[in-house]
């Protein structure tokens, strides 16, 4: 790429689809875009958002069954114009009165997989003044990321149920594993653990159970080994996923960059969001590196507080600075990216601001923490 065709890059305005969501989606996005506007003023960019609303409301609004998915959750249409975006920012899926399943399905998997968002990014990262449940362990010690393969494993969906209601139901689920899944995933993870550079040393370790999924695992294990011999800086390491989870507890600080697959990711990132102090700090990526990636706080939408001006928008303003931070440095957009790192050091200028109790999930207002971060980007 020459260099008129990156000042041209760096100078286009960043198209941002904003899907809010359900219950207190809506309003922590509302925070992250308070931010958004603060942070493209300060590094001079420029952008436009605009909102799709595909949530459990509209879903029950059109005649969807509450109990099973009935009709569409986003339609085909609506995916081919979010193609057309730069990133997608959403802000939370689930409904109290729409059957668990559906709406996952229907939106976060479906957009997964026809946006081939076959990375899931998860940071997993304590900051300044957020209380961690692990004794003795700070921001030194909780400092890693997880690499999640995010398009195959047991969410493909293949299999299906026989006799369904009566005592002779048999269930099936397969575990859909290729060597290419397997290999970008991990070929992804070696990149970003030599980009992260860390000064106690690189190392990628592969999580899996291969020793009793030995088809499955042993695919992965293969993937895993092979691309190894083209990265010799870094140290690789392998745990059995019951083993990861007990390392977490015990000595997070061991860990630089894991890459898994899409089942026990997403396990393991939940058990990474309470060591980081909770969900509402907890923030991901669904990447695409060539294509549009999608970026969420992990917690759910926790429809009970929808309205109350409680809940902790750190994860969703964090989710924004992924968004910046990976949307620029796949582009080559410099500004993005300054952007992104403004945001995160804005974050962590703020934690130490907040009331102990709101450095989770909840307490402390929802639009006073917002504030504070525009605060410190302005300052910053």
């Amino acid at each position: 790429m020459g260099l008129a065709e990156r000042q041209a890059l760096m100078s286009k305005k960043i198209r941002i689809a904003v899907i809010g969501g359900d219950g207190t989606g809506p309003e922590v996005v509302r925070e992250g875009l308070k931010v958004l506007q603060a942070v493209a003023k300060k590094v001079g960019f420029e952008y436009e958002t605009k909102d799709f609303n595909v949530s459990g409301d509209r879903y029950l609004a059109r005649g969807g069954d509450p109990k099973e998915a009935s009709i569409e959750i986003i339609s085909q249409a609506e995916i081919d114009e979010l193609k057309t975006f730069d990133a997608i920012y959403l802000g939370a899926v689930g409904h109290p009165d729409v059957a668990p399943g559906i709406l996952e399905k229907g939106l976060l998997l479906r957009l997964r997989f026809a946006m081939d968002q076959y990375i899931n990014l998860r940071p997993v990262k304590l900051y300044p003044n957020v209380p961690c449940p692990l004794k003795d362990k700070g921001p030194k010690e909780v400092d890693f990321v997880v690499v999640r393969e995010n398009t195959e494993g047991i969410y493909t969906g293949m299999g299906g149920v026989q006799y369904k209601g009566t005592p002779q139901e048999v269930s099936t689920q397969v575990n859909c594993t290729t060597r290419f899944g397997a290999e970008r995933a991990i070929r992804y993870a070696f990149e970003l653990c030599r980009k992260r550079n860390n000064p106690k040393g690189k190392m990628l370790t592969l999580v899996h159970k291969c020793n009793v999924l030995t088809y499955v695992g042993q695919t992965w294990v293969n993937a895993f080994h092979q691309v190894a011999k083209e990265y010799p800086d870094i140290k690789t390491d392998y745990n059995h996923v019951d083993a990861c989870c007990m390392w977490f507890v015990k000595n997070p600080e061991f860990y630089d960059v894991i890459v898994t697959d899409n089942i026990f990711g997403d396990i393991i990132t939940d058990l990474g969001a309470m060591i980081q102090g909770g969900m509402g700090v907890a923030a991901g990526g669904n990447i695409n590196p060539k294509g549009v990636s999608m970026f969420e706080p992990i917690g759910g939408s926790a429809p009970k507080y929808t309205g109350k001006n409680v809940i902790n928008p750190i994860a969703a303003i964090g989710a924004l600075a992924m968004l910046l931070s990976e949307t620029g440095s796949n582009t080559g957009n410099a500004k993005l990216v300054e952007a992104g790192e403004r945001v995160e050091k804005a974050i962590l200028a703020t934690t130490p601001r907040m009331p102990s109790q709101s450095a989770g999930k909840m307490g402390g207002t929802t639009m006073n923490i917002g504030d504070w971060v525009v605060e410190a980007v302005r300052k910053g």
